[in-house]
């Protein structure tokens, strides 16, 4: 009797781990001419759409580890968004939907998904909300024995820290050192351009999620709909053999395709084009690994909003730096006054995304790289990616250095209404998540 539980002891102790499952989808998530566009504090439409814009899917499987990604051509994606999506995904497929990340690219050249000044585009998110699922399932459908590997690169020619500090003490969003009065960067840059690829039994690519930290802006400010750099890459990379490029914003904030110094300024084929490059770089040297344990946890915070003067509420106090049609914050002052008023705190999700060492911290914000930075340097040795507006969006959270020096980030309104310590609760949080996991 003993023997033969020793023996069926032996043989489950050494049956193979568990595969790993994958699958990657991808669907047109392009809005009709004529829809009006978010991203620029002005009432614009579009009238072209140059490049088509996705949502994308990235669905993983190994043993009783389930976990998923999605990723969307937009400038932002909101909790009310991000729940019926994740409901509709767990109703369908049975995935947990609190396991599924889901990240906005935060492309400044696509349709209304929020009312700021003018009202969002129902029809609109609910196409996007539709697809967005089917992706999913469809992902999840497909999904085959795979390998996963994992990588990164530094890239310091793709994104700069838009913020120049003056010699006044003060900062701009967008400032020019070929202006004399500017002094310095008020901050770093994320160079990372990290990489996790799943191949196929044979070898073959079956998709890939890249992580890096810039704004994409381009054509933000015309008619034209486009998915951006983060467009130009995926296609890049379809042409180099991956059918499917998942893009997740980092903590970009604060940093910009413009170059603050005065470099010739990248279109948004070029910046696709180098980091389709980059990540080529990473997929020649990538180990790949056939099994992962996969993991999810999430914590919801209840964020501060700012306390603030009437001076502030109307662009009265030194600093203030605002961009947008004229009249585009006084006439959305009180709807924001009233959302604080009414809310009293910021719902605010902090999800991470575990697949081995390699994490995927999801932060509903506008996010300073600093914060960023500070998440990925406090929760070695794990190798964490932060994707910013992700699973929400909260507006911008600076540092608490950058209140005092002002600016378009810290200018109350609309976009920028938490209090300065907010960014800080949030890498908390996020730390705290990460670091549980150890030892698991």
């Amino acid at each position: 009797m003993l023997r033969t539980a020793i023996l069926a002891l032996l043989l489950f102790s050494t049956q193979d781990p568990a595969p790993l499952k994958a699958g990657f989808a991808e669907f047109d998530v392009s809005p009709a001419p004529g829809t009006r566009k978010i991203g620029s504090n002005n009432k614009l439409f579009g009238t072209t759409v140059l490049d088509p814009l996705y949502t994308r899917a990235a669905a993983f499987e190994c043993g009783e580890g389930r976990v998923g990604f999605i990723g969307l051509d937009l400038l932002f994606v909101h909790r009310d968004q991000v729940a019926e999506i994740r409901r509709r995904i767990q109703e369908k497929t049975g995935v947990p939907g609190d396991a599924i990340l889901i990240g906005a690219t935060h492309n400044h050249a696509g349709p209304a998904i929020e009312t700021d000044l003018y009202p969002k585009d129902d029809a609109y998110i609910a196409m996007m909300i539709e697809k967005s699922v089917a992706a999913f399932v469809q992902a999840w459908e497909g999904r085959q024995v795979a390998e996963l590997g994992a990588g990164s690169v530094a890239e310091f020619h793709a994104g700069y820290n838009r913020r120049v500090i003056y010699r006044n003490g003060y900062s701009k969003c967008h400032g020019s050192f070929k202006d004399p009065a500017a002094l310095m960067f008020e901050g770093p840059v994320d160079p990372e351009v990290a990489v996790l690829a799943a191949r196929g039994k044979d070898g073959k690519l079956l998709g890939s999620i890249v992580n890096f930290a810039c704004h994409p802006c381009h054509h933000g400010g015309d008619q034209t709909f486009t998915a951006g750099y983060p467009g130009q890459l995926a296609k890049a990379m379809k042409e180099k053999g991956c059918p499917a490029t998942l893009f997740l914003q980092g903590a970009g904030g604060n940093i910009h395709h413009a170059d603050p110094t005065g470099g010739k300024e990248k279109s948004m084929e070029e910046t696709g084009q180098l980091l389709a490059d980059d990540v080529e770089k990473v997929l020649k040297g990538m180990k790949y690994r056939a099994t992962a344990k996969l993991a999810s946890a999430s914590k919801t915070l209840d964020l501060p909003y700012r306390t603030v003067s009437d001076d502030e509420v109307n662009g009265r106090i030194p600093g203030i730096q605002r961009f947008g049609e004229p009249g585009f914050y006084d006439k959305t002052a009180d709807q924001v006054l009233e959302e604080i008023k009414r809310e009293g705190k910021a719902k605010a999700e902090v999800q991470a995304v575990f697949l081995d060492e390699i994490v995927y911290v999801a932060i509903p914000a506008e996010y300073f790289v600093q914060h960023g930075l500070r998440i990925k340097e406090q929760t070695h040795p794990f190798r964490t990616r932060v994707a910013g507006y992700a699973d929400g969006m909260v507006g911008y959270v600076p540092t608490k250095d950058a209140f005092p020096r002002g600016g378009y980030e810290t200018t109350f309104g609309y976009r920028s209404k938490l209090a300065p310590e907010a960014g800080d609760l949030l890498a908390d949080a996020a730390i705290e998540l990460v670091r549980s996991r150890r030892g698991q």
